[in-house]
C-alpha cells in the first residue's frame, strides 16, 4: 500500500512550519526522522494533505547546557544523541535506553522529538523524559510555552500540543552526584518493541533513596508512572513497591503477552531497577 496523495511543504524556520499548521491545521503533519510517520502514511493509518519537513530549520538540531538544564532540539537523532558527551555526563539515562531502540538505521534518521511528540506508548523515549521530570518546549502561533513531561502525555498517541503547535525541543534537569537512574525493558528480540520497560531516577539520600520516579512503557495507553511504587522504594520497601504496581498499572494483554505476564514482567524489571538505582555512580 502507498500513501495517499499530500503537498510537500519545507520549513525554513519555527515560525514558517508553525504558520503552515495553522493554516492547515488537523490536515497538515510535521515530518522529521520519520520513522513513524512514514509507516502509518503508507498504511494510510493516517492521510495528511500537507508534510511539513523541519530538516532545515536551524537551531534544532542543538545539543547544549542552558542554565540548569540541559537543552535538546527537537531534531537531535538517537544516534546524536547517543555519541554527546554532554548527554552521557548530564543525561545518562539517555544514554542506557537509547541502544534499545530499535536497530542502528532507525536510530541514525529517528529523533528525540518526534519520538516524544508521537508518544506511542511502547517507546523509550517519552518514558525516559517523564522519569527525568523534563520539560517539552512547544511553539504556537502565541510563542512559546513550557509543558511539564507530567502534564504532556494524555493518552494513546495523545499528547497537549495543540493543532498549530510544533514541539522544537527538551529540557532536562542536569545529572549530578546525587542523581540516580535505572533503565531496563524486556523485549522478544532486540529492536522489537518492549512488552514492558521501565524508566526510572532517584536522588540518594544517606544509605538510601528518595525523589523516587518510575515511568513504564508497553503497559499502557501512554508513559505511566508507578506513583504507589515510587512512595514504597522511597522506604526501601522493594516488595511493597512491587504489590503496589497492582495499583498503578493496567496493562491490557496483547498478541504478545497477557495482563498478568506483563504485570510479572514489571514486577521483575522493578527488581532490577531497583538495584540500579541503589548502585553509586562509577
Amino acid at each position: 500500500m502507498k500513501p495517499a496523495t499530500f503537498a510537500y511543504a519545507k520549513a525554513q524556520s519555527v515560525a514558517e512550519a508553525v504558520a503552515t499548521l495553522a493554516t492547515h491545521g488537523d490536515d497538515a503533519r510535521i515530518i522529521a526522522g520519520g520513522q513513524s510517520l512514514v509507516a502509518m502514511l503508507n498504511m494510510r493509518l493516517s492521510a495528511p494533505s500537507v508534510l511539513i519537513d523541519i530538516n532545515d530549520i536551524p537551531g534544532l538540531s542543538d545539543i547544549a547546557i542552558e542554565g540548569d538544564s540541559l537543552k535538546i532540539g527537537a531534531l537531535v537523532r538517537y544516534t546524536q544523541a547517543l555519541r554527546s558527551p554532554l548527554v552521557a555526563e548530564h543525561a545518562p539515562l539517555l544514554a542506557r535506553a537509547i541502544p534499545h531502540i530499535a536497530h542502528a538505521a532507525i536510530r541514525n534518521r529517528g529523533t528525540l522529538g518526534g519520538s516524544v511528540a508521537f508518544a506511542d506508548p511502547a517507546a523509550e523515549m517519552p518514558a525516559c523524559i517523564l522519569a527525568l521530570g523534563g520539560s517539552i518546549t512547544l511553539s504556537g502561533p502565541d510563542g512559546d510555552r513550557e509543558v511539564s513531561a507530567d502534564d504532556l502525555f494524555l493518552g494513546l498517541y495523545e499528547t497537549a500540543l495543540g493543532p498549530s503547535d510544533m514541539l522544537t525541543g527538551l529540557r532536562l534537569p542536569l545529572h549530578t552526584k546525587e542523581s540516580r537512574v535505572g533503565f531496563a525493558e524486556f523485549a522478544r528480540r532486540h529492536g522489537d518493541y518492549a512488552m514492558v520497560g521501565l524508566a526510572a531516577t532517584a536522588r540518594a539520600r544517606g544509605d538510601g533513596i528518595a525523589d523516587v520516579r518510575l515511568a513504564y512503557f508497553s503497559v499502557g495507553q501512554c508513559a505511566t508512572r508507578a506513583t504507589g511504587a515510587e512512595q514504597a522504594l522511597a522506604v526501601g520497601d522493594i516488595e511493597g513497591a512491587v504489590a503496589a504496581l497492582e495499583t498503578d498499572l493496567d496493562p491490557t494483554g496483547d498478541i504478545h503477552a497477557s495482563r498478568d505476564t506483563k504485570m510479572h514482567l514489571a514486577g521483575v524489571l522493578l527488581r532490577r531497577v531497583a538495584a540500579q538505582l541503589s548502585e553509586a555512580p562509577k
